[in-house]
């Protein structure tokens, strides 16, 4: 990846006497595109609120391009941001809409309107000039919002849930699209939402954000497969999360039966919690697997089954293509690398910052 091109530097931010981000540090490369993701109310908009110039820190410096920018009103910033609420002139064309930031900077007209023609291609909108925002629908003005930020040439572009009001089948196509013009234009892209699977199918990094901390950083694969706390393994994805005694290395005893895994260093007979995913599985015949149990819930979710299976006064959440109707005696198994061990919190403030939304 190439070098870093944004710095927070111990940012804290306070509203009265609630804290939302305390010694807050993450960087950024150029070309990235990097997503803040968590529920809401954990910092995630507040940071990029300050990026963007809208919020000052209370302590703290931001670096922009080997610059201080902390202080920096907004329009001083080479970024532009693309809120959930378009925000377009309700009174001007597309092509006015466009050129606001450009007409503001005294660019030639010339260069306006090769500029629209250019944005609008690029989020496929090509001959919207003389349209009136209320005549679009809501994916092809959040289009618009984003041609508008475009423009600008901004060295990055700030989206904050810009995705949120749209239907499922409009948000999966604008997730392409997104993906499509950072690699066409390389610009960098720092990304908020709480939405899991959006973070997963975009982001080059993940940033996991709870109660103003960071809880992970790490590529998608790395955030769903080896999550680093019970936090993160729920907020993303479904998992069973289950208490468990590491026994030895590559042994682990998961309520009160023997698995094999693959990890290592966490000590002799140490308490630990486990992550195993539902789609890591396998129900076999009774007998065949590590743990027998028995089918108690079925759903059907169009790509696979969804299932509980009670083995161990444990309900174990299954998803296979395979069906097995409730009442099905099952017998389970695990991969050993499919068995994620996590550290259990220390104390439970540690808890607190972790697990506690």
């Amino acid at each position: 990846m190439s070098n870093k091109l944004i710095d927070f530097m111990n940012i804290s931010k306070a509203y009265g006497m609630q804290t939302v981000l305390d010694d807050f540090n993450l960087y950024i490369r150029e070309n990235e595109f990097l997503t803040l993701l968590g529920p809401s109310g954990c910092g995630k908009t507040t940071t990029l609120r300050i990026l963007g110039g809208f919020e000052t820190p209370d302590a703290g410096r931001v670096i922009f391009d080997g610059k201080d920018i902390t202080d920096l009103p907004p329009n001083k910033r080479q970024l532009n941001t693309v809120f959930q609420k378009y925000a377009l002139f309700t009174h001007m064309t597309i092509a006015d809409n466009i050129a606001f930031g450009l007409k503001i900077k005294n660019k030639s007209k010339q260069y306006i309107h090769d500029k629209i023609k250019y944005a609008l291609k690029l989020v496929n909108l090509d001959g919207f000039e003389n349209r009136m925002p209320d005549s679009l629908s809501g994916g092809q003005q959040q289009r618009i919002a984003i041609a508008r930020a475009i423009v600008n040439e901004p060295k990055v572009l700030l989206l904050d849930e810009p995705l949120g009001a749209l239907d499922l089948k409009l948000r999966q196509d604008m997730q392409y699209e997104l993906i499509r013009l950072k690699n066409e234009l390389g610009i960098t892209f720092l990304y908020v939402t709480h939405d899991q699977e959006e973070a997963l199918t975009m982001s080059d990094t993940i940033v996991v954000m709870n109660q103003g901390y960071i809880q992970q950083i790490g590529t998608p694969e790395k955030i769903y497969n080896e999550p680093e706390n019970a936090f993160v393994a729920d907020f993303i994805g479904e998992s069973n999360i289950i208490p468990a005694t590491m026994v030895e290395d590559r042994l682990v005893k998961i309520l009160g039966v023997n698995f094999a895994c693959v990890d290592e260093g966490f000590g002799q007979n140490k308490p630990v919690d486990v992550v195993i995913r539902p789609e890591d599985i396998d129900l076999l015949k009774p007998g065949q697997g590590s743990m027998d149990g028995v089918v108690t819930h079925l759903i059907f979710k169009g790509v696979h089954y969804e299932m509980e299976v009670m083995a161990n006064n444990y309900e174990w959440l299954v998803h296979s293509t395979d069906m097995f109707p409730v009442g099905t005696e099952v017998s389970i198994h695990v991969d050993p690398f499919d068995i994620q061990i996590m550290k259990k919190p220390e104390s439970e403030d540690e808890e607190a910052v972790n697990i506690e939304e």
